[in-house]
């Protein structure tokens, strides 16, 4: 078991390549901001990635995201996707998606399939569209997805005209997910407007699973068509701690939760299927019962019916020296956002509890 470089820790788990303990983290940060800046610098050195947003004097700003890259000609955002191009951010727009996608037979393996229509309510022979975003506004040191950085601006890209087209008579929802599919926002907006209207009244369901960082003016259309089309909006929210959050993450988590309030003052007008469901990943040693314990009281503080997901980690990416999450862990975190009284709350991923 690895000990923490800052206090000596050793009755918790520790990763040896972050080198710091969950409370070290989480309450004396600034002491070790410097180290831990640059392990999340070589993490994406290696995928030749911005070590951290661009601030360049002069520079034109993107606000796609809470970075706010502030970005030279020629220079790519923290993304590595949104670009200077001569004067003008491109990158991620409606006529240059960068993703992959593949179809899902319903129900498939969602993190809301417990509270939403494709999970309950799909007949035998339908699919979802699963759109896999190759870009990402946060540098999760526990990403489950990091492949895509190996191939994020490789190959041909798609425009939504092209990935609306792929729906078939079959598929009943989309999901937009990755990566994020924050810096390519737009693309996903103008694919789900022509596939629906392509579908007409048939059943077609718009969801998003996202970590929240997008600008408030996308939160807004997301809902409209997650409302009108029996979909949903699915945050990830990897900390309470903003200390922790930024370690782990590599960005601030403010405007997840800004978002996340903004999209929860429609709750009530579709209580069912839930419109907007909340996860976190459980990551031994550092985000626990405490952490989820937070986060329940925040979602509490909206609408205790909020759905919220508790999946379990597995070893992967900067954080492949931890170990998967324990049952133990698992229910510990179960009881505390129970005890904030939450009424919907469930483990996922349960086959990766040890």
């Amino acid at each position: 078991m690895a000990v923490c470089r800052l206090c000596g820790f050793r009755a918790g788990t520790v990763s040896a390549r972050l080198g710091f303990c969950g409370p070290c983290l989480r309450d004396r940060l600034e002491e070790i901001r410097p180290e831990v800046a640059a392990l999340h610098a070589g993490s994406r050195a290696v995928f030749g990635l911005p070590p951290e947003p661009p601030r360049t004097e002069g520079g034109l700003i993107c606000t796609r995201c809470a970075n706010l890259c502030r970005l030279g000609i020629g220079e790519r955002g923290y993304c590595g996707l949104r670009e200077n191009q001569g004067g003008e951010i491109r990158g991620g727009d409606p006529d240059s998606g960068r993703l992959s996608w593949y179809f899902d037979p319903l129900p498939t393996n969602c993190v809301a399939d417990w509270v939403c229509a494709g999970g309950s309510g799909s007949k035998q022979g339908q699919t979802n569209l699963a759109v896999f975003y190759r870009a990402c506004s946060f540098n999760c040191l526990f990403c489950q997805n990091w492949h895509f950085k190996e191939e994020a601006h490789q190959g041909p890209a798609a425009s939504a005209v092209e990935l609306a087209g792929r729906v078939s008579p079959e598929t009943a929802c989309i999901c937009f997910f990755g990566g994020d599919p924050t810096p390519q926002v737009a693309h996903s907006l103008e694919a789900a407007r022509l596939a629906r209207k392509a579908r007409g009244r048939g059943i077609l369901r718009i969801c998003w699973e996202t970590n929240g960082s997008v600008h408030p003016r996308f939160v807004k259309e997301m809902v409209a068509l997650a409302l009108d089309s029996g979909g949903c909006l699915k945050f990830d929210l990897k900390a309470d701690s903003p200390s922790l959050h930024w370690a782990l993450c590599g960005a601030e988590g403010r405007r997840t939760r800004a978002n996340f309030r903004l999209a929860a003052r429609y709750l009530d007008r579709r209580p069912d299927p839930p419109l907007l469901i909340a996860s976190t990943l459980l990551v031994p040693g550092y985000v626990g019962a405490k952490e989820v314990e937070g986060i329940a009281a925040f979602l509490a503080g909206l609408n205790p019916d909020i759905p919220y997901a508790l999946l379990a980690f597995h070893p992967c990416h900067v954080l492949d020296d931890l170990p998967r999450t324990s049952r133990q862990e698992a229910e510990e975190a179960l009881e505390a956002a129970l005890a904030q009284g939450l009424t919907r709350v469930r483990l996922g991923n349960v086959h990766l509890l040890h």
